[in-house]
């Protein structure tokens, strides 16, 4: 499968600082955390923090396998490169389609609050207004959009303003909620246990949603081409980002119980951080969580931007979709197509948001869809992973836990709550997860009749690629597992 068509993105751009902070930004904890805890804690109660918990042990089996696939394949587009090449090309266009959808999604679903929260800073009435919290946010949107186009450099530079500050904030609000005295509830060790759980699909549909939580750390895969020494780098970041924000979610959830009665969480489903931070420092603490969550919700935007175009230029590149998204902007190195389609498809998917109702209500269902489709592309990575690395797992106890055991949990536990949960979600939340799934069998199929090479891969077997030297620029053939020019630590 010849991966290298035309002109490609500019290699050895971002160091592992960097892509630290790309993995922290893409799980956007402070968004995160205001947007999803109330439909956490409504779906399983004091049981939260546990539900974040037992994610976060499968979540790093998933780390694992894409640490380890990064290794053996460089490529933009990451589990559809890697899924295609292990189990089958069909199944690989599913994990990046799935990544498409789940993003386009998210962008919509994403843009919102960071309008309302731009608003919410001037006047709390106007943030009620999902037209002008539209607006707003398509705006945002539009600013990341050129930020983007710009090239991963001024990306980067953007993400460590925002990031930065976003976490400076949380750490000080932490800091405040532990010595908070004026609490709803005492915490209590059985939160982190199971006894809060409503049964076997009670602590599914915790899992479904804390796993959307996580989601977003894997841009540093998308971003493998454009870093230096990438097949370690963007593995390590993928499990440092999954730590950081595991500690960030587990505080703050547990805050959140501790210090708001349930009612306060239910009134201010859209943003429980605003809540907690006036509960913990009046006047001011509502307004600077409310900064924070906005650059958190503006930071991810541009993250899951890059994925989305990434995953696009990967797939144009192998003529599994149009070809024209594989074209690189001769002067940022960017996918200038894929950033345009992007762009385009979300404003008008924007003005179809406001016909469907409240910010609230678009959030739910957004969130649960994009549940499923992450379980998907998840659940099939950490299989690939298994699978490229078979021969090698019998070596050592450590290839045995990290190479086969660990991801092999992930996935399966990723496929689980897909099932589990399609019983817990609404009638819309399944038509957004399965017709967004659907809709890739269309250009996959075609693709196929086609001739693309994807559909006749090189397959990806660790022992061969780990053993292989370094291929150096102009050396790859057609069937190399290493990007031309590109920099490795094999």
């Amino acid at each position: 499968m010849s991966n290298n068509r035309g002109r490609g993105l500019q290699a050895n751009v971002l160091g592992t600082f960097d892509t630290v902070v790309m993995a922290v930004a893409g799980s956007a904890p402070a968004y995160s955390i205001a947007a999803t805890t109330a439909v956490l804690v409504g779906a399983v109660g004091l049981a939260s923090p546990a539900a974040l918990l037992y994610c976060a042990i499968p979540m790093l089996g998933i780390a694992l396998a894409f640490s380890r696939l990064g290794r053996i394949d460089v490529n933009a587009g990451a589990s559809y490169s890697w899924v295609g090449r292990t189990l089958h090309p069909f199944l690989g266009f599913i994990s990046g389609w799935a990544l498409v959808i789940s993003t386009t999604i998210f962008m919509v679903a994403g843009s919102l609050p960071a309008g309302s929260m731009t608003l919410a800073l001037f006047d709390e009435e106007l943030a009620e207004s999902t037209a002008l919290s539209t607006l707003v946010g398509a705006c945002w949107f539009l600013v990341m959009l050129l930020v983007v186009l710009g090239g991963a450099r001024l990306t980067v530079r953007a993400q460590i303003v925002m990031s930065g500050v976003e976490l400076v904030i949380l750490a000080l609000f932490a800091v405040l909620a532990v010595f908070h005295t004026d609490n709803a509830h005492v915490f209590d060790w059985s939160w982190l246990g199971f006894g809060h759980f409503d049964g076997v699909a009670g602590f599914a549909s915790g899992a479904l949603i804390a796993a959307f939580y996580y989601w977003g750390w894997d841009v540093t895969s998308n971003l493998s081409e454009e870093t230096r020494n990438s097949r370690r780098t963007t593995g390590l970041a993928g499990l440092i980002g999954v730590g950081i924000v595991f500690l960030l979610f587990e505080v703050f959830t547990i805050a959140v119980n501790v210090i708001l009665s349930s009612q306060q969480i239910q009134d201010n489903d859209a943003n429980v951080l605003a809540v907690l931070g006036e509960e913990v420092w009046p006047g001011w603490g509502g307004k600077l969580l409310i900064v924070a969550v906005m650059l958190s919700t503006i930071a991810t935007l541009e993250t899951t931007l890059i994925q989305v175009t990434r995953s696009l230029f990967a797939m144009g590149r192998d003529r599994t979709m149009p070809s024209a998204l594989g074209k690189v902007h001769q002067r940022w190195n960017t996918p200038w197509v894929a950033v345009a389609v992007v762009g385009v498809v979300a404003l008008v998917m924007f003005i179809a948001s406001n016909a469907l109702g409240t910010v609230g209500d678009i959030l739910s269902d957004a969130i649960s869809a994009i549940g499923l489709q992450i379980a998907v592309y998840y659940g099939l990575t950490g299989l690939a992973a298994v699978v490229a690395y078979r021969k090698m797992l019998l070596k050592s106890v450590g290839d045995f836990v990290l190479g086969g055991l660990w991801p092999l949990f992930g996935a399966l536990f990723m496929f689980w709550i897909f099932v589990e949960s399609l019983g817990e979600l609404s009638g819309s939340a399944l038509a957004i997860g399965f017709g967004g799934i659907a809709a890739g069998l269309i250009p996959m199929f075609w693709y196929w009749r086609q001739g693309s090479d994807y559909y006749r891969p090189a397959k990806l077997d660790a022992t061969r690629t780990v053993q292989a030297d370094y291929v150096p620029a102009g050396g790859g053939g057609d069937n190399s597992l290493v990007h031309e020019g590109l920099p490795t630590d094999f």
